[in-house]
């Protein structure tokens, strides 16, 4: 499968490469992060835009805006000239879910972008340091009650929300600590200051180490790299989220950037290099939606959400 992969795309960039020369920018590619420095999207943004500079030539800084699990970068990119050189990277749930319960609130919709392409679908986890006195979601419910409310961490809104979900059903008295990236969740968890959080990928050292325990996955399946750790709709509460990381420009990008950048991420991703960083970092592969199929998934992923909270 990761060999059919490659090809796919290999063949997509070598079919299109002429577009390539098409266009470039007039200026340095500011690829912007809605997130903060050494969490997954920073790590996946900079590996990508590394790769697309050495393939095409292009000058592209990347560029760290985090706040509201990318909604602060996303407001300020939305206004933005559409000229192919301000481009952003975030994560779908973050956008879909505050679309979803403060439509009137957001800025921007669905609209205020041209999509460029996804990069991968992040593996989200709830994990504890290694003594923490439970190991399963039903555990750290009953741990919460009996501490007066445990302290989860979390950088995403659709993490607090899906954690006030089940607090709402079990009545654990969770008590939701805001964080700007999962490097900074780990750091809390390792030095006590929490008692679990949410992560997508850059525990996986630390699991493998034993410094930190999976307690469960937040996914819709569970995690390719912990196929014994039950899913939070397993556990019994109806909810989850599929996170993807994705890559968008201003409304109204010409038509030759789109094509010209779009194609530049997808021989970015089709890289040995980038795949298996994707591999060894996140443990899932790349997933090279294109402009359109991206728009596509956005858009069913926004009913989706709808759906979810009864929209």
């Amino acid at each position: 499968m990761k060999k059919l992969l490659a090809g796919l795309l290999t063949a997509l960039t070598i079919s299109s490469a002429p577009a390539l020369a098409d266009w470039s920018p007039s200026g340095p590619i500011n690829l912007w992060i809605g997130f903060g420095a050494g969490g997954e999207t920073d790590t996946l943004g900079r590996l990508v835009a590394e790769e697309m500079s050495e393939s095409t030539g292009w000058n592209i800084v990347v560029e760290n805006k985090p706040g509201g699990g990318g909604m602060a970068m996303f407001t300020q990119l939305a206004v933005m000239p559409p000229n192919g050189q301000i481009v952003g990277m975030g994560v779908t749930m973050p956008v879909l879910v505050n679309l979803t319960v403060r439509p009137g609130e957001v800025p921007f919709d669905l609209d205020s972008f041209d999509y460029l392409g996804t990069v991968a679908l992040a593996q989200l986890a709830i994990v504890a340091p290694k003594d923490a006195p439970f190991d399963d979601l039903a555990g750290l419910i009953d741990y919460s009650k009996s501490k007066g409310g445990a302290l989860i961490g979390f950088d995403a809104p659709p993490q607090e929300l899906l954690m006030k979900f089940v607090d709402k059903q079990a009545g654990a008295g969770f008590r939701m600590v805001s964080m700007e990236s999962s490097a900074e969740a780990i750091q809390n968890l390792l030095g006590g200051h929490v008692d679990a959080a949410f992560n997508a990928g850059a525990h996986i050292p630390y699991l493998e180490t034993g410094e930190l325990k999976m307690i469960a996955t937040a996914n819709a399946d569970r995690a390719s790299y912990a196929p014994d750790t039950p899913t939070v709709k397993e556990a019994g509460y109806d909810i989850y989220v599929d996170p993807w990381f994705y890559i968008a420009a201003p409304d109204g990008l010409p038509e030759d950037a789109r094509t010209a950048l779009s194609d530049a991420l997808a021989a970015a991703l089709a890289s040995e290099k980038v795949t298996k960083a994707i591999e060894q970092a996140m443990h899932t592969e790349p997933a090279a939606k294109g402009p359109a199929e991206t728009k596509k998934m956005m858009e069913d992923g926004l009913k989706n959400v709808g759906a979810l909270f009864g929209k």
